[in-house]
């Protein structure tokens, strides 16, 4: 794996790369920076994004008090109830390395913060 220059070099960050790869298997060609968003760059939506969210609250204990699904991810499966819940939602938004390692760092998911970065 190539890691950008400056990239943080921390215990939170070996530990959030070593559950990313553990979970969706970082590629060994590209570089990986902060900025790169696991949804689009690293292909992971649906079941997957469940998972790593669900790894992420349990070894972080990170309180994702608004962070929100569909900004980032489509729903899994077809639901009518999460159609009408996902309306208006548009496009989707880039979920970072950088971004949920601010989370780990301060144990907090706060949305307008972390897409701020």
């Amino acid at each position: 794996m190539n890691l950008a220059p400056n990239f943080p070099n921390d215990h939170a960050m070996h530990l959030l790369m070593q559950l990313l790869h553990e979970e969706l298997g970082l590629p060994e060609r590209k570089t990986i920076s902060l900025t790169t968003s696991i949804n689009f760059d690293l292909g992971c939506d649906g079941t997957d994004a469940r998972h790593l969210l669900e790894a992420l609250e349990e070894q972080f204990e990170i309180d994702f008090i608004d962070y929100d699904a569909y900004l980032y991810f489509q729903p899994e499966g077809f639901d009518v109830h999460l159609k009408r819940r996902a309306k208006g939602r548009g496009d989707k938004v880039p979920l970072t390395i950088g971004m949920l390692y601010q989370a780990v760092k301060v144990q907090r998911w706060d949305t307008q913060s972390l897409e701020g970065l």
